[in-house]
Order: structure tokens, then C-alpha cells, then sequence
């Protein structure tokens, strides 16, 4: 039997969430502890994580992937009653959808414009 985290996507959107945080740790977190004066050559060791980057921001988009199309593209079958039939409830999980994605897209392509920040 199918949860309603399962049926919404909720899964996917934290598995994407989680997986663009840790792809971004080389280059936000530095940028983050250096804005709390937190620094020092330890800083540099940050950055061990390059390497494996692409296949953070690989699984982030897959995941990213799967909760857009749990919420847009295969809708649900619900039966009434359950709160999957609830439009107000779609309509806020697709809110969530989207407020978890800009932040994790912004994340992604930090690369990009970090150098503005240092």
C-alpha cells in the first residue's frame, strides 16, 4: 500500500533538496563560513568534494525529475475522501514543489556565479 508522501512526490523533492546541498558543499559552503568569519586552510578541504559533483547534481535532477512528474505529468487516483482528492492540497503541494526547486536550481549553478561573491 502507497503512503501519500509517496503518492506526492514528497520523497523525491527531499532526495533532490538533500542531493543539491551536498553537491553544492564545495562551493557554498566556504562562501558561507567565510561571510560568519570562520576561516582558516581547513577551508580548502572543502573542496575535496568537487570531484563527485556531476553525480550529485545528476541525482538532484533525477529526483527533481520524479516529484515534477508525480505532481504534473501522472496524476493521482484517488478515492474520495482521501486528501490526494483535495485540490487545495495539489495545488499545495505543487507550492512546495516549486519552493524547493528554485532554491535547489539556485544551488546547482552557484558555480557559475560565485565568483561575484568572493
Amino acid at each position: 500500500m502507497e503512503t501519500n508522501s509517496s503518492k506526492s512526490g514528497t520523497g523525491s523533492l527531499v532526495a533532490g533538496g538533500i542531493a543539491a546541498l551536498v553537491a553544492s558543499v564545495c562551493c557554498v559552503g566556504p562562501l558561507v563560513l567565510l561571510a560568519l568569519g570562520v576561516g582558516g586552510a581547513w577551508v580548502a578541504n572543502l573542496t575535496a568534494l568537487e570531484p563527485y559533483r556531476p553525480i550529485f547534481v545528476g541525482v538532484a535532477l533525477v529526483f527533481l525529475g520524479l516529484a515534477f512528474r508525480k505532481l504534473y505529468l501522472v496524476p493521482a487516483t484517488c478515492a474520495p475522501g482521501q486528501s490526494c482528492a483535495v485540490p487545495a492540497n495539489r495545488k499545495r503541494q505543487r507550492l512546495m514543489f516549486w519552493l524547493v526547486t528554485l532554491p535547489v536550481l539556485a544551488l546547482l549553478t552557484f558555480p557559475w556565479y560565485a565568483s561575484l561573491f568572493y
